[in-house]
């Protein structure tokens, strides 16, 4: 009959909450920089178009496409990477 496990190695602990925390802080970022690139990309094409918010729609929307996509080649490159 087996004992208890010992207890696995706390640098690893540690290095597994350092990497999800990094994963978590990557995506807002990611999520909030392409928004926001968005935001003034859609500002800049109102003054442009003398449009009244037309613009800041389409490049907020734009930017949280871009945003997720990002997110998802950023996740991919993780597990990929825990896999291997």
């Amino acid at each position: 009959m087996k004992g208890p496990e010992p207890p696995s190695d706390p640098q690893k602990q540690t290095g597994k909450a350092l990497k999800a925390m990094s994963l978590v802080s990557a995506v807002g970022i990611d999520l909030a920089a392409f928004t926001l690139g968005g935001f003034f990309l859609g500002k800049w094409l109102d003054s442009k178009w003398n449009s009244s918010g037309i613009g800041v729609a389409l490049g907020v929307v734009l930017g949280v496409l871009c945003g997720i996509t990002g997110i998802v080649f950023i996740i991919k490159a993780v597990m990929e990477e825990s896999d291997g």
